[in-house]
């Protein structure tokens, strides 16, 4: 009966595999009954002699078998398949390079075969340990070390010691929730191990590196590195961003940013100009603010279509306001994860395309408002209008949150530029561009994920811009949209009786709006508020003669007439729907998880 398994992970090592096969068997053989252990070779995508002399090896030897892989895996990836397939209830594996003594192998057996330990891992890193180990190995894996004992609460030394051993039934239990499946695939299994409460025996071995070596230093280290935050985020931080949470951070942020602002803002009398306006335009702004949400639907309706899905033109105006008015209340955009999971739950129509969906409908948003700022910044120059010189009214610190908030509004106006760029780039040519341009800094799952969502992406995008119909069917409808948008602001601006002509009044509005727009795109703070009042009061003040308390009381007048109208319509919505947005989020994130798995 096998009782021992030990696997040998095998990457490109005909100079060496047979010795090492050879060593294993003999060292195994004087501590453990005969026929009571195998060695597997898991060759892992080779391209030299290696499979060739594992199936040799095998086919003379009872004892050894050869688990072939034409593609490569990963480290963690080979190692994973054949634990699956080996038939002892005490699990091995050492690297091909013997670089550990073997004279501890007894010892990393018998800890889990007969000492009752569930893991066992040798340790390069404890007092006893003797390792030849040059500096530029050494350094960095002592900082990655260090950082795994920081960010993971790992009470191990050395994570990444290729001398282990596992209890079947212990290792099977982390396998199903262990996302790597390269050499971060050592350090995921050992803290997984000590988060289920599973004992662990770390012991001193003796360790000489042999020269050459398959970890790349840059591009390895970078996807370790991404790893090591991935699983710290997973541990330390997710379970306590709750909905309660997100809602209180949310509510915090926008309380202090409030307060904030009372340092130098002079509320008084931006209520006071608040109290005078006209209450019939505003209650028209928020009837024309409505309009748009059937136009998003219908929008939104457009890119399913072409992505292989159809719903009811009300179904998907409900799910957009649901989603908004996630938006609203949870911090960091989370609630675009809610429409995702009110298509999947209602309609069938799966994560990946729900949240690729979105992705192009932001694309379509970024690039409708550049191009609306951009092109009534060409006017305003023409006219003489773009020069900023009324900001003498507007309190120095408050300028200053304006400015930021500008320059956000560009950097997003450049990125919704170079992004639609980037599409029709790769549109034209290869489609394995991002993945080529990932795999140069990493090639872990994780990599494999994100080079997998860019491609997704960019696929999906194109299916909507390959199309020229549906293309200007979504250009159109989100020139609507955002046209409604500006209708509304313009309506609370002639609500505070401003003074402007008309045409100045629709130039400076459409500007002022899309830039302000732009500006809270990054998830800063909840709704953007802030961001956008910043932009819009400061691009009011500069261009025209209209004061500093009457534009930011109309910004924020906007901001709540749309936020209303949002927040009334989510409501409404969720109870449609039936569907719970704190549920939503949770929902999406599992999703999220698993679909890196």
């Amino acid at each position: 009966m096998t009782e021992v398994s030990v696997v040998l992970p095998a990457y490109n090592e005909e100079a060496t595999i047979e010795r090492t096969v050879e060593t294993t068997l003999a060292t195994l053989a004087s501590f453990l009954p005969d026929g009571s252990f195998e060695v597997i070779v898991a060759e892992d995508g080779c391209d030299d002699r290696t499979p060739e002399i594992a199936a040799r090896i095998a086919g003379g030897d009872r004892r050894v078998r050869h688990v072939h892989s034409d593609d490569r895996l990963g480290r963690g990836g080979a190692l994973v398949r054949a634990f699956r397939l080996a038939a002892g209830e005490t699990l091995v594996y050492l690297d091909t390079d013997l670089a550990t003594g073997m004279d501890h192998l007894e010892e990393l057996v018998e800890s889990v075969r007969t000492e009752g330990y569930d893991v066992a891992t040798g340790s390069r890193l404890v007092p006893g340990h003797v390792v030849g180990r040059p500096a530029k190995r050494a350094v960095p894996s002592r900082g990655f070390n260090a950082a795994a004992r920081l960010l993971l609460g790992s009470r191990l030394r050395d994570h990444q010691c290729g001398f282990k051993a596992f209890d079947r039934g212990a290792l099977f239990a982390l396998l199903d929730d262990v996302r790597d499946e390269h050499w971060f695939w050592d350090t995921e299994v050992l803290v997984r191990a000590q988060r289920r409460g599973y004992r662990i025996k770390e012991f001193p071995v003796g360790w000489i590196p042999r020269e050459e070596t398959t970890v790349d230093f840059v591009r390895d280290v970078l996807g370790m590195g991404s790893q090591l935050l991935r699983c710290w985020w997973e541990f330390a931080v997710r379970p306590r961003i709750t909905p309660r949470a997100s809602v209180a951070a949310g509510a915090l942020l926008v309380a202090l940013a409030a307060a904030l602002m009372t340092l130098y803002i002079d509320f008084g009398t931006v209520l006071a100009e608040v109290s005078a306006a006209d209450p019939v335009p505003i209650a028209l702004a928020a009837a024309v603010y409505a309009l748009s949400w059937p136009l998003r639907g219908g929008r939104y309706r457009a890119i399913l279509s072409e992505l292989g899905y159809d719903a009811p033109l009300g179904f998907l105006t409900a799910a957009v306001f649901v989603s908004q008015t996630g938006n609203l209340v949870f911090p960091a955009r989370a609630g675009d994860a809610v429409r995702a999971y009110v298509v999947k739950v209602k309609r069938g129509v799966p994560y990946p395309t729900g949240f690729a969906s979105l992705a192009v409908e932001r694309v379509f948003d970024l690039l409708t408002i550049t191009v609306l700022a951009g092109t009534v910044l060409f006017g305003l120059s023409a006219v003489g209008l773009a020069d900023p010189s009324g900001l003498d009214g507007v309190p120095a610190a408050y300028r200053r949150s304006g400015r930021t908030a500008l320059a956000v509004a560009g950097a997003m106006g450049v990125a919704a530029i170079l992004a639609v760029w980037l599409v029709v780039l790769s549109a034209r040519g290869d489609r394995r561009l991002a993945r080529r341009a990932v795999a140069r800094i990493s090639s872990d799952s994780y990599a494999d994920y994100v080079a997998d969502a860019v491609e997704r992406f960019a696929g999906d995008v194109q299916a909507v811009a390959g199309n020229p119909r549906a293309f200007g069917r979504v250009a159109a409808s989100s020139l609507a949209i955002w046209t409604l948008d500006v209708a509304t602001a313009l309506l609370v601006l002639a609500a505070f009786d401003v003074g402007l002509s008309p045409v100045v009044l629709v130039a400076v509005g459409f500007f002022a709006v899309s830039v302000g727009n732009l500006a809270k795109v990054l998830p800063l703070s909840p709704g953007g508020v802030g961001l956008y009042e910043g932009a819009f009061t400061l691009l009011v003040v500069g261009l025209t003669p209209v004061g500093f308390a009457t534009a930011f009381g109309a910004a924020i007048v906007d901001h709540a007439v749309k936020n209303a109208v949002t927040v009334a319509g989510g409501v409404a919505s969720t109870l449609a729907l039936n569907v719970s947005l704190a549920t939503a989020v949770e929902e999406t994130r599992d999703a999220e998880i698993a679909e890196m798995d």
